[in-house]
């Protein structure tokens, strides 16, 4: 089986990941390939459901959001559809993975301040087929989302 990235595709994705505006071809220019081969390598990731969009970096603290929290969710067997549904109309929810262990739900969601977080785990508690939450604060981001590391090992193979 063929490796899902290769040395390339890792530094494509590393530009844009750095650059993300550069135009193909600025890209080729940069990696030293042609134009066409930057175009295939950018329809192929995308296809392959590797490479999803071009979204913004927002600052969601900067945007008044300022608290970020966790909330773990036990739920009534075989309803996540439906709990999912319900969380994902509430604006402040920005995540939500089904897990193992504890509980069957992980959300991460933002709020404007503590009482804003009060409204919103009111909210997610208010969903229907919610059975018990717990919810933490988060006070720092140590290790914010990446995928670099994963991309500069990718690309030195």
């Amino acid at each position: 089986m063929s490796e899902v990235l290769d040395e390339l595709d890792a530094r494509l994705l590393l530009l844009l990941t750095d650059s993300p505006r550069l135009g193909v071809l600025e890209c080729a220019r940069r990696l030293g390939v042609a134009r066409g081969t930057v175009q295939a390598r950018l329809d192929r990731l995308t296809e392959r459901g590797i490479l999803g969009g071009f979204p913004p970096e927002l600052d969601l603290a900067a945007m008044g959001y300022g608290l970020t929290a966790f909330a773990v969710l036990e739920i009534a067997q075989g309803r996540r559809a439906e709990v999912a549904e319900a969380l994902s109309a509430i604006d402040e929810v920005c995540e939500v993975y089904a897990t193992t262990g504890q509980g069957d739900l992980f959300v991460r969601m933002v709020a404007r301040n503590n009482d804003d977080l009060q409204r919103v785990v009111d909210e997610v508690v208010g969903a229907p087929y919610v059975r018990r939450t717990s919810t933490s604060i988060a006070l720092s981001t140590p290790v914010p989302p990446r995928v670099r590391p994963l991309l500069e090992r990718l690309a030195r193979s």
